[in-house]
């Protein structure tokens, strides 16, 4: 803005040098404007002197010392006044007369041909003259156009002074306070961020990694330097380095190194690996006389294969004891009694026996077999006292842990029969027939899926009392700890119907469950508690009676469960499946199994827990029970300790089934097996 002002008086007759005011100061006017600006000092205007000096000639400055013709229309169009005799007016306010024009066309034609000044001179239109411009106006004006500065000497490329230099200062150069947003964190420039992020983690965007196109290169034999990494690292084997040459490699090799005849055809007949040397020694006249080594490119190939192929890492070897690795048990013979010999073979089923039970005083046994026919046998003996038949193959048999009541449950087909076999004390079996035959029926009798009916004729003669049909066929019989309730399973993948329990006393068929948790497998009632267990294929669900609710539900990690069986205790379950798994729960631990026993070669078909002994056992289709001490502790901190102690073998594999039911002895530590070989046998 600065140089605009004092480019006005560029001209000659737009500045005038005020004598009024000496040599001190210099008025400027503005034509255009009408009015004159304020006197400026000289000494203000010293900065600009070069570019005024350069603007102004002499004869400028001369001729606005001397005459005073300025126009002060201001800028407006001039063709206002064409019709006018004057073109403005002066500082005076006098009127500037248009100068007479004598030249037409013809002559400004023949000024431009021939006069040598024409192309300098400019038509001032606000006063009507020709103006010449000097030497100095027009290099001004061509540097103007050229894009350059006016000023000649001006030298726009001085050295730049550096206000923000690297060197710290005291004072600094701006002490402005920073701005507000320099607080504030760019939310645009999150948003950026923010789906830049999203796009690397969702594979869109893929940071370059720089590529390491340099070749890298490790000495082999770094352990021999001791300063080097490699060096000081203990488990590095070096390359192996070959072996400097003998004299047999040399051209000219002593007669004792040459091989002879038999020695050559011995060292073809050998492996390579087995050779002392991989080439045959020869002798040449003279060093020309050597040809190529024929051997050459390939002795370097498996050269380079031992450098880069050869594992130079010296293995971690721990040397452990192998009894540290087998955990401290007991011996065997501390955890007596269990049972270790085959005392009694019952003999007397014609086909595979799929179950057995103890009476709870422990002197009568029951027996179901495929043949039709339950056999009860005389523990101590191994009598068969009694044979009942019964039109279909026996599934399962159980023996009512009541002592007051002398009952026993078979099932076959969709039926299941409760028997009085008749042995042991007449006043229990007796007052067994009484209480059965002294139900009174209820006046509202609501309809039940199971229909009960008394046996009459010879089957009341066999010792039959109760006949319970089913819908569906029965495959287990299981009854509570009191006697008085028989819960049986009838699997049906697709039927909601597959669990029911009896009320003995009230003939009573009650479902508990509304609808089907996968395929039952078999249930058991806890020994103490309100608690049911029902084993589908691949997990054990423990209902609340009373509550009516799901309590627990145990993770097997068995393909599919066969068996289940519940300490005398209540807090601790084993469960065998047909994948050779037998899997110890502790309910108070965890929902997964505490220990998972794999001792048997093939498929589980029973377990049992003995009643007073800290013994199980499980048999399997390889033929054998093997026995297990599993002690639980009161204290609540210490786990069971579980230590097999006995394999069991007597039984002969029929038809690929060994073993399929288990049950001790309620006194002592004695154990029942069943066979597919149609036999029973007693381990004490």
């Amino acid at each position: 803005e600065d140089l605009s002002g004092f480019s006005r008086i560029c001209s000659p007759q737009r500045g005038k040098l005020d004598k009024t005011a000496g040599t001190s100061s210099i008025e400027i006017m503005d034509v255009e404007l009408g009015y004159s600006l304020q006197p400026v000092s000289l000494i203000a205007l010293l900065p600009h002197a070069h570019f005024l000096l350069h603007s102004l000639s002499p004869s400028s400055c001369l001729a606005m010392c001397s005459q005073d013709i300025r126009n002060t229309v201001g800028n407006i169009p001039m063709e206002w006044y064409k019709d006018y005799p004057h073109i403005g007016y002066d500082l005076d306010g006098k009127k500037i007369f248009k100068p007479i024009r004598t030249k037409d066309e013809l002559d400004e034609f023949l000024d431009k041909m021939e006069n040598p000044d024409y192309w300098r001179t400019v038509h001032n239109k606000m006063t009507g003259t020709d103006l010449r411009l000097s030497d100095e106006q027009v290099d001004l004006v061509h540097r103007l156009q050229q894009g350059k500065f006016g000023d000649v000497n001006f030298n726009e490329y001085e050295p730049a002074i550096d206000f923000f230099s690297s060197e710290v200062m005291i004072h600094p150069v701006t002490n402005r306070p920073e701005d507000k947003r320099s607080f504030i964190p760019s939310l645009i420039e999150k948003e950026k961020v923010g789906k830049l992020v999203h796009a690397i983690k969702m594979g869109w965007i893929k940071p370059r990694r720089p590529k390491e196109t340099a070749p890298k290169y490790y000495d082999l034999w770094a352990q021999e330097d001791l300063n080097t990494v490699l060096g000081r690292h203990k488990m590095h084997i070096p390359a192996p380095k070959m072996r400097l040459p003998g004299h047999e490699e040399s051209y000219n090799p002593p007669p004792e190194y040459l091989l002879t005849e038999e020695e050559k055809l011995a060292w073809e007949q050998q492996d390579p690996e087995d050779r002392r040397v991989s080439f045959l020694p020869q002798k040449y006249s003279c060093l020309r006389a050597v040809p190529a080594f024929s051997r050459f490119i390939h002795e370097r190939f498996e050269r380079c294969l031992d450098l880069y192929l050869c594992p130079r890492q010296r293995k971690m070897r721990v040397n452990v004891n192998p009894e540290d690795l087998i955990p401290k048990l007991p011996k065997p013979k501390d955890l007596q009694p269990f049972p270790t010999t085959q005392s009694l073979v019952y003999r007397g089923h014609t086909s595979l026996v799929r179950s057995i039970s103890v009476s709870p005083s422990g002197q009568w046994l029951v027996s179901g077999s495929d043949d039709c026919t339950v056999r009860f046998w005389e523990v101590s003996t191994a009598r068969c006292l009694k044979t009942v038949e019964v039109s279909g193959a026996v599934k399962s048999v159980a023996w009512s842990p009541n002592p007051a009541v002398c009952l026993v449950a078979i099932s076959y087909g969709e039926t299941i029969v409760l028997l009085n076999p008749g042995l042991g004390d007449k006043f229990i079996c007796s007052a067994t027939d009484q209480l059965i035959s002294s139900y009174e029926e209820p006046e509202e009798s609501k309809e039940q899926s199971v229909q009960w009916t008394i046996a009459e004729g010879s089957d009341h003669e066999h010792g039959q009392r109760l006949i319970l049909k089913h819908p569906k066929a029965v495959r287990q019989v299981t009854w509570h700890g009191k006697g008085d309730y028989l819960a049986c399973v009838m699997p049906d993948d697709n039927s909601s119907l597959q669990v029911v329990i009896h009320q003995v006393s009230k003939r009573r068929t009650q479902n508990p469950f509304r609808k089907s948790k996968g395929m039952v497998q078999c249930v058991s009632f806890h020994p103490i508690r309100p608690y049911f267990f029902v084993a589908t294929q691949r997990y054990v669900r423990v209902y609340n009676l009373i509550k009516q609710e799901l309590t627990k539900k145990l993770m097997a990690n068995c393909k599919w469960i066969s068996s289940m069986a519940v300490h005398p205790g209540g807090d601790n379950v084993i469960c065998g499946s047909y994948d050779c798994r037998l899997a110890w729960f502790d309910l108070d631990l965890s929902t997964k199994p505490y220990k998972m026993l794999r001792h048997h070669k093939k498929a589980l078909r029973g377990v049992a827990y003995h009643k007073h002994y800290p013994l199980f056992a499980s048999g399997s289709d390889d033929g054998s029970v093997i026995v297990c001490h599993g002690m639980v502790y009161n204290d609540l901190l210490q786990n069971p300790l579980i230590v097999p102690v006995k394999v069991l073998k007597g039984h002969t594999i029929t038809h690929d089934l060994g073993v399929l039911d288990v049950a001790f002895h309620p006194s002592q530590p004695w154990v029942f097996s069943s066979g597919a070989d149609g036999t029973v046998r007693l381990f004490t």
